[in-house]
């Protein structure tokens, strides 16, 4: 096993969370902040846009079952990377697209796959997404972790996260774990 770390900010993290956690070879999935400059900020401090840092899930892989690239692809085919500090209704910093690279190659290999989506003309408009050295990581609150398991009846769940994620199952049928199949 070669368990590797990646950070991706995607808008809302439980909508990202609930689609990494569902790949095979993601081991974890933790919601959380990074990217600001206050320390241990909370949820509101976070949502009021002022402390800089994006919401974000923290994911543990085991690069031997998924690559790098291939999480950057489900990232970029997830979200929308070409509106900046917005994705749908949320607004704001806290939602932008951003990858926070543990190391160089992680950074190498973002800044391609934006280079490679970009000449293909895959989105209608430039991708926005930063590509931004690691910092500190502040986990979120624990409502916040495996929310759409633990909270699926929610109307947030239903209408936002739900068709979502069927839309992930058409385009990555084969990368998701067969439990949840």
């Amino acid at each position: 096993m070669a368990i590797e770390q990646a950070t991706f900010g995607g808008g809302c993290f439980w909508c990202t969370e609930a689609i990494f956690q569902s790949l095979k070879g993601v081991s974890k999935a933790i919601s959380g902040y990074m990217g600001g400059l206050v320390p241990n900020p909370s949820y509101e401090d976070v949502c009021n846009g002022d402390t800089g840092h994006a919401e974000v899930i923290q994911i543990e892989y085991d690069a031997d079952v998924i690559s790098f690239e291939e999480l950057l692809l489900v990232f970029f085919k997830t979200h929308n990377p070409t509106t900046l500090n917005r994705q749908g209704n949320d607004i704001g910093t806290q939602y932008r697209s951003v990858i926070f690279c543990h190391h160089p190659d992680q950074e190498e290999k973002a800044k391609k796959m934006i280079d490679d989506l970009t000449k293909e003309l895959v989105f209608d408009n430039p991708i926005v997404t930063e590509v931004s050295p690691l910092s500190d990581f502040y986990r979120a609150e624990d409502y916040h972790q495996n929310y759409f398991n633990q909270n699926s009846g929610q109307s947030y769940c239903s209408f936002v996260i739900q068709p979502k994620l069927a839309k992930f199952a058409k385009t990555f049928k084969e990368k998701i774990k067969p439990e949840l199949l």
